[in-house]
């Protein structure tokens, strides 16, 4: 499908009807794909393709059983949730399960120099334009929820200095580290649940009808964030990581803490009390972050204990 995907981009966006998935690498590339038209788009493709019926249509498919699935899969969290009172603690309550295994520290405590640097790998898909799955929901909120995520987005983008960006931020830390820094240089090496955690952000913001997920996806985003980035500040200078590296994750540490209760209190608190029907979807959103995240931990973790790599071979190479 993936492929198919790639010969439609490249010529006029017809794709063949007759065309699956193969497993979760090539619908995830493929979903991904399609929804990268509506950001930076690939070189040499036709911008009028973002909005080609056909891909729209595949799209769509994608999307409906990549959220029928997440759904059923966050069921439990959400319910857990439900039992708290308020938004703030329905939050926190998810934001505070415990999958058993700590991508954070064991990247902390026991990661190799090449592990920590396939986390940065697998991480840059995201944060090479970090908070721009977000930035969707800005015209789809009102009053106090909109101008706190305003406030949340103006960190994210560098306070006004394009310096401070935080994607360019991580781009000087891959580069430092001697990786690729250009977005999208990996998206051939990530496995599918690293697609997962973007193509579920990417869900979330383009579809109004999802907004309250989108937010509730980014509290718990930001809800699970300072001590992680502190476990990962001291994992790369355990490592002796360019400095660049602890640099990104030290600017999380304390600034996350503050987008913590912007998150959950000034934004979803806020949509939910104005919009008291998105609160499923909220917590919805935020049980995803969680979720996918645990997936995440869990088989990066496991393939590293075995001795694997975390990333798909290229062409003629064989990964241990």
């Amino acid at each position: 499908m993936s492929a198919d995907v790639v010969r439609a981009l490249r010529a006029d966006g017809e794709v063949r009807r007759d065309v699956e998935a193969t497993d979760e690498e090539d619908f995830h590339l493929s979903l991904w794909l399609l929804y990268e038209l509506h950001y930076r788009s690939f070189e040499g493709v036709d911008d009028s393709l973002e909005w080609s019926p056909p891909l729209l249509a595949l799209r769509r498919a994608l999307e409906e059983q990549f959220e029928a699935e997440l759904r059923g899969a966050c069921a439990p969290l959400v319910a857990r949730a439900e039992q708290a009172d308020g938004v703030p603690d329905q939050l926190a309550a998810i934001a505070s399960f415990d999958s058993g295994t700590s991508l954070p520290l064991f990247l902390q405590r026991e990661a190799t120099r090449d592990q920590y640097l396939e986390f940065l790998v697998q991480r840059s898909l995201y944060h090479l334009k970090e908070s721009d799955p977000q930035a969707w929901a800005l015209p789809r909120l009102d009053g106090p929820a909109k101008v706190a995520l305003a406030e949340l987005q103006y960190d994210e983008f560098g306070g006004g200095r394009p310096e401070r960006l935080h994607s360019r931020l991580f781009a000087e830390a891959l580069a430092a580290a001697g990786l690729e820094s250009s977005f999208g240089a990996y998206v051939n090496r990530v496995p599918s649940y690293t697609l997962a955690v973007n193509n579920a952000m990417s869900l979330f913001g383009l579809h109004r009808r999802l907004r309250g997920a989108a937010m509730g996806h980014l509290a718990a985003f930001e809800m699970t964030s300072s001590l992680p980035c502190r476990r990962l500040l001291q994992g790369a200078d355990r490592l002796e990581l360019p400095e660049a590296v602890g640099h990104y994750f030290d600017e999380h540490v304390e600034a996350d803490a503050v987008h913590e209760h912007l998150a959950s209190r000034g934004i979803c608190g806020a949509l939910v009390g104005a919009e008291p029907d998105l609160q499923s979807d909220v917590l919805f959103g935020a049980a995803a972050c969680v979720h996918l995240d645990a997936v995440v931990a869990e088989r990066m973790v496991d393939a590293w204990t075995h001795g694997q790599s975390t990333l798909l071979a290229e062409a003629g190479e064989n990964v241990a």
